[in-house]
């Protein structure tokens, strides 16, 4: 049977297609694109996929016409005879053969040059850091500037970063795709990964994900990257190398009126003390011009990711199958918080700087927790309420969870057993969500 051509639906087709694709391209700007040019690293890939997308549209283009052709030049037609067999033909073989081996080279050169550019090692001078991945948090350490800090991670403009990968469990893969990268974390290897950020780029604020499948939490693995001016990063450095601080600072006691020392503060003295890092009892008041001030907390303008970069907010829920009394946020108390604190099992699992009593390295260090945006590796904002839920039961606000369920009467997901001895109430949370947002 012979086909007949039918134009009208072929551009029937035609249309519909050019129109599907018109509509995709009517999403706006996706906040996590890789098409960009904010690092080194960005620039010479974006430039690889360009210059491979041309080539291949070239192929693409000429297969195509030399196909359609010969599909109408040679198909068959009424009344015409049995078409000849043809057995080979040399010169079209080379030809064929020849332009393919062409394009590979013009594809191969500079994608080899890219590959060597991307693997060399990071210039000396470079701010290292170091990636830890964890089911399912991120740990970033700065040799070089004694931070330690989870799941938001700051970067100089202008300043190469070499980031070493590690993990302690599964493989992960880090991957900012604004910034570029995307390497995997390999059990029993060190991974490496440079860039550096444009120096004329503003202030802004990236997500980051794992993206390497690595449990039931894989998905809520995120992270928040802050690439600032070299001056802010100093700052940010200067309040994360200083030890958590509670409280920063705490009024000298009232004094009887009629005394020397009422008399002198009446004209203006303001003795400060400073509580002690470790719980100690405060130190004997010292004149004001004697005390140091405490570094200056900086952390990213709240009202900055809140105007112009709301894509790194999370917008996780609050589980349905937990409970809790909210009206006790009002009433906590942060010293009550510290004692509770440092008498439950989270000082197992959990480092603050300056306190002796929480040395261990198993979960998220807290030092300056309270500066945070998010809480759950990037998953919940770090607020009050959050917070108290988080604490509750880790494991119902984020599936597979490793942190124990703290509230008493509950059952651990995870771990199936009713938590009793050693539970915390919802007016024991309370406090201890006071205290941890006083770590700032």
């Amino acid at each position: 049977m012979v086909g007949t051509f039918r134009p009208r639906r072929l551009a029937s087709a035609a249309l519909l297609g050019a129109l599907a694709l018109g509509l995709a391209a009517c999403g706006g700007e996706y906040p996590n694109s890789t098409f960009n040019h904010t690092t080194d690293f960005n620039a010479d890939i974006d430039a690889l996929w360009d210059k491979l997308l041309f080539w291949g549209t070239i192929v693409f283009i000429g297969v195509e016409a030399a196909l359609v052709y010969t599909i109408f030049r040679f198909r068959q037609r009424a009344g015409a005879g049995k078409p000849k067999q043809v057995h080979g033909n040399t010169a079209l073989e080379i030809t064929w053969t020849a332009i393919p081996a062409v394009i590979l080279i013009f594809i191969a050169i500079p994608t080899v040059r890219t590959i060597f550019k991307t693997q060399a090692k990071a210039a000396p001078d470079a701010l290292q850091v170091e990636v830890i991945g964890h089911q399912w948090w991120w740990e970033f350490k700065y040799p070089q500037l004694g931070i330690t800090t989870a799941n938001e991670l700051y970067l100089p403009n202008g300043r190469t970063v070499s980031f070493q990968l590690k993990t302690i469990d599964v493989l992960h893969s880090f991957w900012i795709p604004q910034l570029g990268g995307k390497r995997d974390l390999i059990s029993n290897r060190t991974n490496y990964l440079w860039f550096t950020p444009n120096a004329d780029l503003p202030s802004s604020a990236w997500n980051g994900f794992c993206a390497e499948f690595c449990g039931p939490s894989h998905a809520n693995m995120r992270f928040r990257v802050f690439t600032v001016t070299p001056q802010e990063f100093e700052q940010w450095a200067a309040h994360q190398k200083q030890n958590a601080i509670f409280p920063a600072a705490v009024p000298a006691p009232a004094l009887p009126t009629g005394t020397a020392a009422a008399s002198g503060a009446a004209a203006g003295a303001t003795p400060v003390v400073l509580a002690s890092n470790t719980g100690a009892q405060p130190a004997t008041p010292a004149p004001a011009a004697d005390v140091q001030p405490a570094v200056p907390v900086w952390t990213f303008p709240k009202e900055k990711v809140e105007g112009e970069f709301k894509h790194i907010i999370p917008t996780a829920k609050l589980p349905t199958t937990i409970s809790f009394d909210e009206s006790l946020l009002a009433q906590g108390d942060a010293e009550r918080g510290r004692d509770k604190y440092s008498k439950s099992t989270c000082i197992g699992c959990h480092a603050i700087g300056g306190t002796p009593f929480n040395m261990a390295n198993i979960g998220p260090n807290l030092t300056h927790v309270g500066s945070r945006y998010t809480i759950g590796a990037g998953l919940y904002p770090n607020d009050a309420k959050h917070l108290a839920y988080w604490i509750k039961s880790a494991g119902h606000m984020k599936p597979g969870s490793l942190m124990p369920t703290m509230g008493k009467g509950l059952t651990d997901p995870v771990r199936k057993n009713v938590v009793n001895v050693g539970g915390l109430t919802d007016a024991d949370i309370a406090d201890i969500v006071a205290y941890l947002q006083a770590l700032k």
